[in-house]
């Protein structure tokens, strides 16, 4: 690592190895020489002169790519593109008069951007797509255990720690749908010339129509595209990579929620992140435990989230068929955008990997509150016996407060039920209320809720694709 000059650290801690070479020059100036291959083969088959030894030349250093020669030109003529092709021309040096022939920059540029995102996308799907592997286990294990479910972060009834689950996993199902959607829809910018015209193209071809729109078909195929878009400026719409960017937004959305919910239960110590043996939570407090991996997936969240806003701006601001404005921007916010969504999936992977569940915890903190979520039943069945409904829901307001108010001063458990039991206005014996309060009693459908979701829903996916392992995280 260097250490006299800035670093990312998306790229240095966070983003894995093969994420972050997706996004790499060498695979960049790579692709560009697919593309000059994949454009010199198409134009010799459809009749232009170019010969065999030409394109075997060519292919011959598709990835030996002599980088000094190509930086030692471009600090001369200041263009990246060109000395790209200046230095592939040196390679091949009986092909160099047919390489980026009838292209503009945006052909190499644009086209490796579409194959990049293509690239990242799978990736993040394959991430995805191993978390929600674990969530779904995770969500079957817990189905049927009640946990306190809570608004505004108090206390408001019960469901179980797979119901909770199962919402995290379906805002994954969710990111899923959209990046599998966006996906299908990426295409090539393809070849479209200077201003999108083709006439540059169209000019080779002595005016033949149908060979400019073959010649198109041909590269896409031959970078295992199936088409190009159907119309463009010089570059392809700016609004893709606004469509694409807030895919993976969404992703960070629903890995954020997560995390926050995982703070919070951590708080509670219902359930836990994974803590190594020798890991050191505080510098002061060594007894601590902090969630510093549920905090690392909101941080970064939050960066990715608003990140989105760029691609955003800069598809609602270019002009005509293109401006250079939007270059400078997406050469950081496209790639970091990538590499944030790779880091937060790999670390929500890692939690879920070694989460704790601490059910004893759980179901104390059930017991403690069950008596106020049971008081609509409590004074159903002190109504069944004869009570006044309006008398019992104010005793149930004063004998709740009082309980409430005793725990607030200390008191280790809720006496709310023998309070009620020792009011003769219910008639309800202690043996009587406990013969209600069985906690599994209040959850209502969350165990169905989650088996039929898990059924229905995850199962088939994860079934229809090959859930891979997800390499080796130390965080």
């Amino acid at each position: 690592m260097k250490r006299d000059s800035a670093s990312n650290p998306l790229t240095e801690r966070y983003a894995s190895r093969e994420m972050s070479y997706l996004f790499s020059p060498d695979f960049k100036f790579k692709t560009w020489r697919k593309l000059w291959i994949a454009l010199a083969e198409a134009e010799r088959e459809l009749g232009l002169n170019i010969t065999d030894q030409q394109i075997a030349e060519l292919k011959a250093h598709a990835d030996d790519i002599n980088y000094d020669d190509a930086e030692r030109r471009e600090r001369e003529i200041r263009h990246d593109v060109m000395s790209h092709i200046y230095a592939f021309g040196l390679q091949a040096p009986s092909a160099k008069g047919i390489i980026h022939l009838g292209a503009t920059s945006a052909f190499v540029t644009d086209n490796t951007d579409i194959l990049q995102m293509r690239e990242g996308l799978a990736v993040l799907r394959r991430r995805i797509l191993n978390v929600m592997a674990k969530l779904r286990d995770f969500a079957w294990k817990w189905r049927a255990t009640p946990a306190l479910a809570f608004t505004h972060f108090q206390p408001a009834q019960l469901t179980t720690v797979g119901k909770r689950a199962a919402l995290w996993l379906h805002d994954l199902l969710l990111d899923f749908r959209d990046l599998e959607f966006r996906s299908s829809q990426l295409a090539l910018l393809g070849v479209k010339g200077a201003t999108g015209t083709q006439a540059s193209f169209l000019s080779l071809f002595d005016g033949d129509e149908s060979k400019v729109h073959r010649l198109e078909q041909l590269v896409a195929e031959k970078l295992g595209m199936r088409r190009s878009y159907p119309v463009s400026g010089q570059t392809y719409s700016r609004k893709v990579d606004s469509q694409v960017v807030n895919v993976l937004s969404g992703f960070a959305q629903s890995a954020s929620k997560f995390a926050y919910d995982m703070r919070l239960l951590q708080h509670l110590r219902e359930i836990e992140e994974p803590f190594e043996e020798e890991q050191v939570g505080s510098s002061a407090m060594a007894y601590k435990r902090n969630p510093m991996r549920a905090e690392r997936i909101d941080a970064i969240a939050r960066h990715l989230i608003v990140n989105a806003l760029n691609p955003a701006f800069t598809a609602a601001t270019q002009w005509f068929e293109r401006t250079l404005d939007d270059s400078a921007n997406r050469r950081i916010a496209i790639p970091e955008a990538f590499l944030a969504a790779d880091a937060i999936a790999l670390i929500y992977d890692n939690i879920l990997g070694g989460i704790v569940v601490h059910e004893e915890v759980i179901a104390t903190n059930v017991r403690r509150e069950l008596p106020f979520l049971m008081t609509e039943n409590l004074m159903m069945e002190g109504t069944r016996r004869g009570g006044d409904r309006q008398v019992l829901h104010e005793r149930v307001r004063i004998h709740s407060q009082a309980a409430a108010d005793a725990m607030k001063s200390g008191a280790r458990e809720n006496d709310l039920f023998d309070r009620i039991a020792a009011d003769p206005l219910f008639s309800i014996d202690r043996a009587s209320i406990e013969a209600i309060a069985r906690a599994e009693d209040y959850v209502g459908l969350s165990k169905q809720q989650t088996e039929r979701f898990l059924a229905e829903e995850i199962d088939p996916l994860i079934a229809e694709v090959q859930v891979q392992a997800t390499e080796e995280l130390r965080v």
